[in-house]
């Protein structure tokens, strides 16, 4: 965990890589589990049979379930001690470059790229790197932005 007293000594570190998460399993019961909440049961996900004898040779994670992981990722990873509330604020860019195999463990990089004031707070743009284990190739890269209320 990365801790920080103030949003401004995090503020102050735009441009630098903030944290990097622990790693976390992407399991079958994860991936079926998304596919109930959304609707989702493409083969390629839930269907471990077919899905063997398909383009990855597993079950691969929805690029969404992938991408929901980020917000664990900071949660776990980083705090900060006079914000009383974050809140996602959205996303400006997101690319699934590469699949994620069920059992496959990912971490996040977070790299803060730009921080400007707002109405009792601040709006915070990060670099989301998700990295599987053993894979030179990021499975998702995302800049996400957030708020952060004192």
């Amino acid at each position: 965990m990365k801790t920080f007293d103030t949003l401004a000594q995090l503020v102050a570190c735009v441009g630098q890589e903030v944290a990097v998460s622990d790693w976390h399993t992407v399991t079958q019961q994860h991936i079926n589990q998304f596919a109930d909440a959304t609707g989702d049961h493409q083969w390629i996900h839930v269907d471990a049979e077919r899905a063997a004898a398909g383009p990855f040779g597993a079950p691969i994670a929805h690029g969404f379930l992938t991408l929901s992981l980020v917000a664990g990722f900071a949660q776990r990873t980083l705090k900060v001690g006079d914000v009383r509330m974050g809140v996602n604020y959205g996303l400006n860019k997101v690319r699934f470059t590469s699949p994620v195999p069920v059992g496959s463990r990912l971490r996040s990089r977070m790299q803060l790229l730009e921080a400007t004031p707002i109405e009792g707070g601040q709006q915070l743009v990060w670099k989301n790197t998700l990295e599987r284990e053993g894979s030179d190739k990021p499975v998702c890269v995302a800049e996400s932005v957030a708020r952060y209320y004192t």
